[in-house]
Order: structure tokens, then C-alpha cells, then sequence
């Protein structure tokens, strides 16, 4: 996810892409209607935005991820004779309202409440000289790991260094329109004290939310009191910066930024930020609003709760392509995110990319590893699904990488660690996710009187099959038996000899007296790849009442 790689582009492709639905193309399509008749700029800037009160977070990952994305598409729609930046922005003059949780010694960190987080100091040791500028460095190598192509920008150092100055000005002079905005979506005490102005203490160093005695639109300055002192001071230089709202609007309007993604709690301010845009003499760039996480319970991710997943125990867990889809797909839906997701997730993208060399143009279009891998899907064989390893670990209680590659030759002759490095690394994963997630969880049960029989006779098809019998003819197997049992005819469905089909019950009641788990992939599949013998030697434990002892 580079967004500056260079783009083979060909006549069918751009043709698929003018016509393409993916929602990057439809945000890319807005960038370019808005320069509709006139030149595009020398840089048509796509920006995010980050917090530094904290490390860099999943949602950070998914901002970054998307907005590539679009600018991916946006290369690709003008045929990337069109200059692009993707500008990763740090809100690091921001007041410490309050003192994170995680720092090594909060105590140390009062005397700087209220200071901008580039004057506090850094609580975490080496070199970094503020706690801004270690997140930021955090952040930094962050996006780094990932291969995104950014630049970064601070707001201490953009102010400081009179980048803003001139919209500053004309804040100034313009105060009272933007306060006419403020104004009517503040209450009456918070309207008594606003001002969309925030001075620098030349005391205390403090970021102050006091109200303005005076400004001065054409000497560019500010008045107010200062701990009990009338002071006044340029809104120029670093020695003012504007509240969140305004400096939204602001930053779009000096940096002349065309596209910015954010999560739905902006969602009722984006018209706010638009209209100090407008007022400061700029156009508002491109929206695109994406859903919230939620947690397993169904509550927004936040970070001070610590509830749902952190991006490190993602990636503990699975690849971070897998990570990379879960962004793609449904944006504009709430998502849970949880661990549970995470197996679907993985073997959600490697299908994807298996299926890409076989589709025409408009269907790699569609395709999110299309998107998540700028334009250059890698190639990659799978021959056994993350889930199915999975359950391999599950029923083997595999504890090594080498256990699950034993079973893994045999069913696939020539595939080896060597020849799948992409495979010997999922079952690491899987290795880890199954002792942390599903070992835990595991629930073995005894199989009543018909179950049993029902096993017993499956026990016996297996054993009648060849051979070397591939997971079709395992399943096949497994239907022939059902087919025959009362309990696990579904009359909705028809077999092909014209009898009822079979219930989903049978194949819940295979995994979860045998595996121990309420779900599992197809059983021919896993029965092929842990072994015929192997699997009834597994319903052999289960009908002597070895594993729901």
C-alpha cells in the first residue's frame, strides 16, 4: 500500500476503472469533478489526521489504508499525469487536556497539563525531546512498517513556521463570521467564554480558553487575560493556534488540502469545517465518512476504555493483508472488531487474491486486493484455508509448526515449508490463535444414542473409501450416512437421488463432539487433510468417552 509505485496502465483496465463502483473510484471521481473545467493543481493533496495525545491505533491504520486507496484510484483515473501527496497531519499543538494512562510516571506529567503536547516532556526515555515528539515518531515508524508512501506534518511546526500565518490574519478579520458559525452550536455558559482563538501563554506556556478582550483585524493580534494580565499578542508565529473546529477549517483552507476521510462522530461538525473553510478563503475538500468500530458488545472502540482490538494483537494473529481487507470492505458500515473476526478476515483475502488471475478487468476492479495491493495483486498458492488449519491444530493439538506440516505433506505431496513460505506462516498464526482463542473456549460433548450410531456409521464409510480418497468423496461419504438418519433429513432440500437432503445439524454434531467447537470448515476437507485413519481413530476416542471426559 505504497500509493507511488508506478502504474501499468492499459487501455482495458482505465476503461474498467472509468466504469468501476468500488467506493475508492467513486471518492477518487469527486476529486476529479471538483477541478471539472479548470486545471488540477500542481499537487492535489489527500491529508489524515492524528492525535498525538496517544500511540498510533487500528483506526490510524485503516485512515491511512483507505485514503491510499482513493488515491490510488485517482492515479489510475487520470492516467497518474497528475501530481499526489498524501499528507499524514499531526494535531500536536494541542493542549494535554488530561494525563494518559499509560505513561511510565503520571505524577511527573501535572505540572504540564494544559500545555501543548510538543512542551511536555518525554515520559518514555530516549531521544525524543516532547511527548509529541515521541508519538509522532511512533507514528511515523508506524506507517513506515507498513510501506505507505506520506509526508508528515506537524501543527507546532506549521505554525511556528508561519505556514498558517496569512489564514490567521484572516481569522482576524473575519472573526465575527466565524464566530456567527460557532456561535449557535455552543450552550449559553460555553458561549459566554468562546473564542474560536487559543493564545499560548507567554506566562505559563499554557494553551488558555479565555475570552477575547479584543482583536485587532488589521494589526493581526489578539487581547486577553492572561492569570489576571492584559496581554496582547499576534495570532501570527506560533503564538496562537485555533480551537479543533475552526483549525479544521483552517488547515483545509491554507494547506489547499482536496480530500480528508473521517469517522462518523465528526459527521454533524464536517459542515462546521466546511463553512470556516469557506469563510477563510478556501474550498472545502472531498468528504468521505466511514463507520465506527465497535466492540464485541457492540460499543465503540475507544481508547481510553481499551475495549476492542489494538492493531499489534491483530497482526499477532494474522497478516496484516487480512487487516488490510477488513478496511476495505463495507466502510460505511459498523463493524465489530473483535477477535472472533479475524480467521473470516484471513481467509477472506486469500481467496480474493485467488481469484484475481482468473478475472476480466472490471472484476479486479471490484477485487479489495486490487485496491489494498496498489494495482500489483502478489501471486500466491494456498492449498489449505486458514480455518482448516485451524481445526488441523484443534484435532491434532499441534503445539509446533512441524506437527501441522507432517499432516500437510502427506495430503499435499511437494507442498513444503520451502516451496509455501506464505502457508508456513499462517500456521504459525494459527498456532497461536487456537492456544489463545479457541483451546480456552473448547467444549467437548458426549453424543447421545443416535449421534453415536450416526458415528459409528460414518466411521464404517470411511473406512470402505479408497485409499487416497480426496475430501469430495470424504464429504460425499458423510451425506451418504446422514441421508439415512431421520434426525439429520432436511426435506427442504433434495439429494441426488431424489431423497431429502442433509441437515447442517450433522456436520454442528461432527464438530462439536470431535473437535469441540460449534463450527468448523467443510468436513471432507478436514478429514483429507488430517488423515482417514486419523479421523476415525478421533471418533474412536469420542465413543469411548475420551474427550468429553
Amino acid at each position: 500500500m505504497t500509493g507511488s509505485n508506478i502504474i501499468d496502465l492499459t487501455p482495458e483496465m482505465l476503461a474498467a476503472a472509468a466504469e468501476s463502483k468500488a467506493w475508492p473510484f467513486e471518492e477518487a471521481k469527486k476529486v476529479i469533478a471538483r477541478y471539472k473545467g479548470k486545471d488540477f493543481p500542481e499537487t492535489v493533496l489527500f491529508e489524515t489526521g492524528y492525535g498525538p495525545s496517544g500511540l498510533p491505533h487500528i483506526g490510524t491504520f485503516g485512515e491511512v489504508a483507505r485514503t491510499t486507496m482513493v488515491r490510488h484510484a485517482f492515479r489510475v483515473l487520470t492516467q497518474d499525469k497528475v501530481k499526489t501527496k498524501l499528507l499524514c497531519f499531526s494535531d500536536d499543538m494541542d493542549g494535554m487536556r488530561k494525563i494518559p494512562e499509560s505513561v511510565p510516571d503520571r505524577a511527573a506529567l501535572e505540572p504540564y497539563l494544559h500545555m501543548p503536547l510538543t512542551s511536555v516532556p518525554n515520559p518514555f526515555g530516549g531521544d525524543y525531546a516532547s511527548f509529541a515528539d515521541h508519538n509522532n515518531a511512533m507514528l511515523c515508524r508506524f506507517l513506515d512498517t507498513f510501506g505507505f508512501d506520506y509526508e508528515f506534518a506537524s501543527a507546532t511546526q506549521y505554525y511556528k513556521a508561519g505556514r498558517f500565518d496569512e489564514v490567521l490574519r484572516r481569522a482576524a478579520e473575519r472573526y465575527d463570521e466565524i464566530m456567527g458559525v460557532m456561535l449557535p452550536t455552543l450552550g449559553p455558559e460555553r458561549q459566554a467564554t468562546y473564542s474560536p482563538f487559543l493564545p499560548i501563554s507567554p506566562k505559563s506556556g499554557r494553551v488558555l480558553y479565555v475570552p477575547m478582550i479584543n482583536v485587532d483585524a488589521k494589526a493581526g493580534t489578539i487581547t486577553f487575560d492572561d492569570e489576571g494580565t492584559e496581554t496582547t499578542v499576534p495570532v501570527t508565529g506560533g503564538r496562537v493556534k485555533l480551537q479543533w473546529k475552526p483549525d479544521f477549517g483552517m488547515r483545509w483552507a491554507a494547506l489547499g488540502v482536496d480530500f480528508e476521510m473521517f469517522g462518523k462522530d465528526h459527521q454533524t461538525n464536517a459542515a462546521i469545517y466546511d463553512r470556516i473553510c469557506n469563510i477563510l478563503g478556501g474550498r472545502a475538500p472531498e468528504h468521505f465518512v466511514y463507520e465506527l468500530f465497535l466492540d464485541e458488545e457492540g460499543q465503540k472502540i475507544s481508547k481510553s476504555k481499551g475495549n476492542g482490538l489494538t492493531i499489534d494483537e491483530w497482526l499477532t494473529y494474522a497478516p496484516t493483508e487480512s487487516l488490510g481487507l477488513y478496511m476495505y470492505q463495507r466502510p460505511r458500515q459498523a463493524k465489530k472488531l473483535y477477535f472472533d473476526v479475524i480467521p473470516k478476515a484471513v481467509d477472506e483475502y486469500y481467496a480474493f487474491l485467488g481469484a484475481y488471475p482468473r478475472q476480466d478487468w472490471k472484476e479486479r476492479l471490484g477485487n479489495p486486493v486490487w485496491h489494498m495491493h496498489d494495482g500489483s495483486p502478489p501471486a500466491i498458492d494456498l492449498p489449505v484455508p486458514f480455518a482448516l488449519l485451524l481445526n488441523l491444530v484443534s484435532a491434532s493439538n499441534a503445539h509446533d509448526k512441524a506437527v501441522l506440516w507432517g499432516f500437510i505433506s502427506r495430503h499435499a505431496p511437494g507442498v513444503t515449508p520451502k516451496t509455501h513460505p506464505e502457508l508456513d506462516r499462517l500456521t504459525g498464526y494459527a498456532i497461536r490463535y487456537f492456544d489463545d482463542f479457541v483451546k480456552p473456549t473448547k467444549v467437548y460433548r458426549a453424543a447421545d444414542e443416535v449421534e453415536r450410531e450416526a458415528l459409528a456409521k460414518l466411521s464404517d464409510a470411511l473406512g470402505a473409501l479408497p485409499q487416497g480418497a480426496d475430501g469430495e468423496a470424504i464429504q460425499n461419504a458423510a451425506l451418504n450416512v446422514a441421508r439415512k438418519i431421520e434426525r439429520y433429513q432436511d426435506h427442504s432440500k433434495q439429494s441426488p437421488e431424489g431423497g431429502p437432503g442433509v441437515s447442517v445439524a450433522f456436520f454442528q454434531m461432527i464438530y462439536q463432539v470431535l473437535i469441540g467447537q460449534e463450527r468448523g470448515p467443510r468436513f471432507g476437507s478436514f478429514a483429507a487433510l488430517y488423515g482417514i485413519a486419523e479421523t476415525r481413530a478421533l471418533i474412536e476416542r469420542a465413543l469411548a468417552g475420551q474427550l468429553a471426559a
